[in-house]
Order: structure tokens, then C-alpha cells, then sequence
């Protein structure tokens, strides 16, 4: 998908806030490195990796390398370039005197440097303090210089109306164009790989709707339970981290029709078609659970995690059954399923198709 937007020239500073949190060290770094990598980062970038944790630069750097892979010698040698365009910075979200600490860094990291003075705020934290860290950076840290990007990730709220809200409280201090709202999963090579499969293939055309497919099963598994993160996790629950977006992504991708082109609002458009087809979700097509210990002792249950509430009943698995309200897809289920703390890790998209009439392969395993 393309779409609009200005290319960055003079000096880029990235700042990552909620630097030490789970999705910072698993996903925004290590992408920050396949970036730097490709050289898609102008020579003149430098990462600021910003939250309360208390660790020195030596520490920080090797919390976020630990999760790149690094197989070849060229590769190492260029993760340690990246390492050193990375600083950190501890500080609060709740007081005017770590924003301003973070001014410092921005201001020493760019004097030396002619041209614009971009910075890049990418959000990796809680609805909780979205606005409150909104408004911390609008007023100490934004560039009079340059452009400035503030990067929103998923969950954009609780629901509907805390999105809206929380839309209201940004407008006042963030452009829209200057507000990117973001679920990277849509950045999954696999994911973006549907939209070449469905509308590249001429084969599939005919095939793609309900006189062929069966149901489609859509799954997200992990091994790993909270961990720790408990805190944040009963907050949402499974449902909300995970079949809420990055799941209803995949549903609309492999559902849409063909959008008229590539560009964004192209591709969006098709997506809140289809989307807006979707049938409330009925109490008897969902199913909720919650992990337990294993039977051996050696993992522990979600209630066991300390970061969780003893009396917690958050789901930790989903699994939903969609129906789809058109032509195309009238009478096929959608079969949403997530969970933590399972047998394997896997996101698969299953598309089953519908058997042959009069098949002669009946009886065959």
C-alpha cells in the first residue's frame, strides 16, 4: 500500500517512549535496525529510546539487541553501527522535567547539524498516557525547525468511544498530518503478501467467494504467557490486544474486494466496506478461556503472573466465529482464534474449500 507523505532531509531524531516495555525491545527495534539495514534511514538519523526504567546506556543496548538476529558477520558488524545512533534517556511521562531532559538530548544530538531539525515520536505505551505524553511533548520537546511525526500503536482506546475521545484530545495538539495512527502487524511481510495473492492471481478470482470456500480460520498462537506484563494485559485482554485489530486486519484483507488502487484510502475504503458487513458476534459463537499451570508445575497459570489480580477472569484465548452480511461471503464463517500461553507459536490464514459433488476421493484419509 502506498500512500502520501514528505521525505524527511536535514536531521531526523527518532524517539521510541516506552523504551524498555515488551513491544519496544520485540518489534519497534528490530525493525528500526531492518530500516537502517536497507538504508531506508538517512545518514543523519539518531534513535532516543525514552521511558521510566532506570538503565545505563550499555544496559539499554543490550536489552534491545538481544531480539536481532544477527547470522553473519556483515550483519553484526552493521548492528553495531545502529547501536551507536541509539541513546536513552529514564525519565517520567507525568512532569514537564523529563520532556525537558529530553529537549537537551534532542537540541545536543542536532547542533552541529545544518538543515531542518526533524523529530519522530513514536508511542509504544498504554492508552493510559497517550495524551498526557501528547501534551508533554507538544509543549517541551516539538521542533519549530523541522517536521514532527507522532506515531500512535495499537490499542487506540478501549472501544469505540475512548478511540473517539482520545481523537478529540490529540486534534487540539497534533495536525492530522501529523498524526499517524499504526497496528504493526500490517507491516508482517505475510500480510501484506495477501493483497499479491488475491488480486495478482488470476486463478484465485473466480474462487474467492462462497460457492468455493468452506470457512476461513484466521489464527494467532503464542507460547509465551504475560510474563510480567500483566498489569497492562488484564487491563485489555486478549480480545482487545489481539483479534480486535491485528486479526480484523487479516479478516478485511482476505474479505475486501479489489480496492480501485494501492494507495491507502484506496485499500481502507474497501476494508470498512467489508467491515461493515460484519454481523454483531453472538454469545454462542464465541468461546473464552483462561491458561492454567501446566500440568507438570514448570509454567505457570495467568493467575500465578504477580502483575495480575488474583481474582482476574480476563480471557486469555478467544476464539469467534464471523459472519459477513453480502454477496460474496453470505453464509461462510470467519473463525477468529488467539490465545497466549499455547502449544505452539503460529498465525496462519486457513482458507478451507468446500468439497466436490460427487467427489470419487470421498472415502480417501
Amino acid at each position: 500500500m502506498s500512500a502520501t507523505s514528505n521525505l524527511l532531509t536535514g536531521q531526523t531524531t527518532i524517539v521510541v517512549l516506552g523504551a524498555s516495555g515488551d513491544l519496544a525491545k520485540k518489534k519497534t527495534f528490530p525493525a528500526l535496525f531492518g530500516l537502517y539495514r536497507n538504508g531506508f534511514l538517512s545518514e543523519n538519523t539518531h534513535i532516543v529510546g525514552y521511558a521510566r526504567s532506570k538503565m545505563d546506556l550499555a544496559q539499554f543496548r543490550q536489552r534491545i539487541s538481544q531480539f536481532i538476529k544477527t547470522p553473519v558477520e556483515e550483519v553484526k558488524k552493521q548492528l553495531g553501527e545502529f547501536l551507536e545512533l541509539c541513546t536513552y534517556i529514564s525519565g517520567p511521562y507525568d512532569v514537564d522535567e523529563g520532556y525537558q531532559h529530553l529537549n537537551e538530548e534532542f537540541e545536543k544530538i542536532e547542533k552541529d547539524i545544518p538543515g531542518d531539525k526533524n523529530r519522530v515520536f513514536y508511542m509504544a505505551l498504554p492508552p493510559s498516557v497517550f495524551i498526557q505524553v501528547a501534551k508533554g511533548l507538544k509543549k517541551n520537546v516539538y521542533s519549530t525547525k523541522g517536521i514532527n511525526r507522532l506515531i500512535v500503536e495499537k490499542p487506540f482506546g478501549m472501544d469505540l468511544e475512548s478511540s473517539r475521545e482520545l481523537g478529540k484530545a490529540l486534534a487540539p495538539l497534533w495536525a492530522e498530518e501529523e498524526t499517524y495512527r499504526i497496528d504493526h502487524y500490517l507491516g508482517k511481510e505475510m500480510v501484506k503478501n495477501l493483497l499479491i495473492i488475491r488480486f495478482a492471481n488470476v486463478f484465485f478470482g473466480s474462487i474467492w467467494n462462497r460457492h468455493s470456500i468452506a470457512n476461513i480460520q484466521i489464527t494467532f498462537k503464542e507460547t509465551i504467557g504475560t510474563e510480567g506484563r500483566g498489569g497492562y494485559f488484564d487491563e485489555f485482554g486478549i480480545i482487545r490486544d489481539v483479534m480486535q485489530n491485528h486479526l480484523l486486519q487479516i479478516l478485511s484483507i482476505v474479505a475486501m474486494d479489489t480496492p480501485v488502487s494501492l494507495d491507502a484510502e484506496d485499500v481502507r475504503d474497501e476494508k470498512v466496506r467489508v467491515l461493515r458487513c460484519i454481523q454483531p458476534v453472538k454469545s454462542e459463537d464465541t468461546i473464552l478461556g483462561q491458561y492454567v499451570k501446566s500440568e507438570d508445575g514448570s509454567k505457570p497459570g495467568y493467575l500465578d503472573d504477580e502483575t495480575v489480580p488474583k481474582d482476574s477472569n480476563c480471557p486469555t484465548f478467544a476464539a469467534a466465529t464471523l459472519w459477513i452480511n453480502n454477496e460474496r461471503w453470505e453464509g461462510v464463517p470467519f473463525i477468529l482464534k488467539c490465545g497466549k500461553a499455547l502449544n505452539e507459536a503460529k498465525t496462519e490464514v486457513r482458507i478451507q474449500f468446500r468439497d466436490v459433488p460427487g467427489s470419487i476421493f470421498k472415502d480417501a484419509a
